[in-house]
């Protein structure tokens, strides 16, 4: 009996790590983001990218964007509303893709992915978030 009860006790703790670890959307009040990883290519590209929220809102399904703004409400489980200086459009991050970075209604960030039209609206499928220069 005494060894499950510690087998629990480890495990609750290391669940509140973990979680503690995973980044993702925090309000205004929240701390400084923390830092992520580096890597990957950093290029121009041979596809076209559409760089604007005004651009992507009248994009067909699957174009490609990299987006330069701020995540400024979370709508729903991994749904946001992102800002840039041309518009708003609602952005949907899986919890895997925010790589332990933390970001504020006023941390600004780059993100990558592609357009998802519906029939009448268009959102981004993100597919990388990174903290702007």
């Amino acid at each position: 009996m005494k060894k499950l009860l510690v087998a629990s006790a480890i495990m609750f703790s290391s669940m509140s790590v973990m979680a503690a670890t995973q980044g993702g959307f925090n309000g205004p009040t929240e701390a400084a983001p923390l830092v992520q990883a580096k890597g990957g290519f950093n290029g121009p590209s041979a596809v076209p990218v559409l760089n604007t929220v005004k651009a992507a809102s009248h994009a067909d399904d699957n174009v490609a964007v990299e987006l330069t703004g701020y995540v400024i409400s979370s709508i729903g489980k991994e749904d946001y509303m992102f800002k840039d200086v041309t518009g708003e459009i609602k952005i949907e991050i899986d919890h895997k893709d925010w790589h332990g970075i933390t970001v504020t209604p006023t941390t600004k960030v780059i993100i990558r992915g592609e357009v998802d039209k519906d029939w009448t609206v268009r959102t981004i499928d993100v597919n990388t978030i990174a903290l702007a220069q």
